[in-house]
């Protein structure tokens, strides 16, 4: 069976929260395939087929095709570990950490997380924690399949040609868009009590008490936490520059004073310099984002915003100076498509809503008022959007819209570099389908597609 050229290859690398879904209706739920150790539930499967359904996405991919994404995602699995092709365990911690942080500024607060899907932070933690990791193993194994897979002008051309005249896409709106961040800070207030929490921890620690102990309970850092603060080994300059400052400044078994970094703040103790990398733990504690002071950021951005309008300074020089948003400002401030990594985004659905109704309401070439804002690590902000350009929809041609069809061109590739390498690996693993979905000729290739 042959995946669909495009929409399929979102399905490939599979959402962390299909199994969390809150306030999912009843499933009668049973196994419907095993791949090795690994099993997909029905439930799996119908939620990856609403998941596509509600992407807006035209060519929804079949049933069948979906179960073969899901089969492909387990097998890559079950050859991870017997390549072993591992995640390093902070990746999948910091991954957690700014998922809850999310989901906490979607929801408001974490009771009503819990009150949504019925279950203990705690233990929404541990499932997402699995599937996270599940994840970016899978992640990490596409990329190992398709590494070498790259695409020429050429075969984008002929890529494009290949289209029938009356089959090429139609295109939405199209905007670029730009826009400048500013962090909200921890008022004083917020600051004198996470620094007399952690003194208060420090001087536990002088008398006697376990400092690993004491990370375990309070340390807001999910992943160290739970390691009783510890961080492993660190290399120089892997660390942020305050972090790394006070660390190198101990000797081993000494603890810093509070440290401030971008993070919250820390009460860090070395545990050992090996060479030119050194071992430490730390506590961390963060302010509540809900009461952080924006009352400045959203000043300096109103006086930002008079001179840009007045053209006393171009959006983008103001951004690469003055934005917080690490991720844009070399860029003047322009926002990319998390898809195709372009500066031009559909103007429809799949935005961001916040973004989308806020450009419904602005002209091009105007700078909006500041607005709130949350980071994707989960910080609080302020920004300020810069409504650059708008594109009419069209249909699709290669010298507006080369990109795309370089990005569908090079999908089409990777998702045949996949399929070659599915046909190999499946010999190597057990592999099996209940009798109910043996017409998807999963394991057979090519035939039949049912809906």
């Amino acid at each position: 069976m042959k995946l669909k050229k495009i929409s399929i290859i979102a399905l490939l690398v599979f959402s962390a929260f299909s199994k969390l879904t809150a306030q999912n209706p009843l499933v009668i739920d049973k196994i419907i395939s095993k791949v090795d150790n690994h099993y997909i539930l029905k439930s799996d499967l119908e939620n990856q087929i609403q998941q596509a359904q509600q992407s807006g996405q035209p060519n929804q991919p079949s049933k069948c095709q979906v179960l073969e994404s899901l089969v492909i995602n387990k097998l890559m699995l079950a050859k991870a570990e017997i390549d072993s092709v591992l995640v390093d365990d902070k990746r999948v911690d910091a991954e957690l950490a700014s998922r809850m942080e999310q989901m906490e500024s979607q929801f408001g607060s974490r009771k009503n997380i819990e009150e949504a899907y019925g279950k203990s932070i705690v233990n929404l933690k541990e499932e997402l924690r699995s599937a996270l990791k599940e994840q970016l193993i899978t992640q990490k194994m596409r990329g190992k399949i398709t590494a070498d897979v790259k695409i020429t002008p050429k075969e984008v051309r002929r890529f494009f040609e290949s289209i029938p005249k009356d089959s090429l896409p139609y295109l939405p709106s199209e905007v670029e868009v730009g826009h400048i961040i500013r962090l909200a800070k921890a008022t004083k207030v917020q600051k004198d009590e996470l620094i007399k929490r952690l003194l208060d921890y420090r001087t536990q620690v002088e008398k006697g008490g376990d400092f690993a102990a004491l990370a375990k309970l309070h340390s807001e850092d999910i992943g160290s936490g739970k390691r009783g603060g510890d961080l492993g080994f660190a290399k120089r300059g892997q660390m942020v520059a305050p972090f790394e400052a006070a660390a190198l400044a101990l000797k081993p078994k000494q603890m810093s004073e509070v440290v401030e970094s971008e993070f919250g703040f820390h009460l860090i103790q070395l545990i050992e310099i090996r060479g030119q990398e050194y071992h430490a733990r730390h506590i961390l504690l963060r302010p509540d984002y809900q009461r952080l002071d924006v009352v400045a950021p959203t000043r300096f951005l109103d006086s930002m915003r008079v001179l840009i309008q007045r053209d006393s300074i171009k959006f983008e020089r103001a951004a690469k100076e003055v934005s917080e948003d690490k991720g844009t400002a070399d860029a003047g401030g322009l926002l990319l498509d998390p898809q195709t990594r372009s500066s031009r985004m559909a103007l429809d659905g799949t935005m961001e809503s916040a973004l989308y109704f806020t450009l419904d309401s602005m002209k091009v070439g105007t700078v909006a008022a500041p607005t709130a804002y949350r980071t994707e690590d989960g910080r609080s902000a302020m920004r300020i959007l810069y409504y650059k350009k708008k594109f009419p929809p069209h249909f699709a041609n290669l010298e507006d819209d080369y990109q795309k069809m370089s990005n569908y061109a090079l999908n089409r590739k990777q998702n045949s570099a996949i399929e070659r390498w599915f046909e190999k690996a499946k010999k190597d693993v057990f592999v099996f389908v209940s009798e109910e979905y043996q017409g998807c000729n999963v394991l057979r290739g090519g035939g039949a597609s049912p809906e």
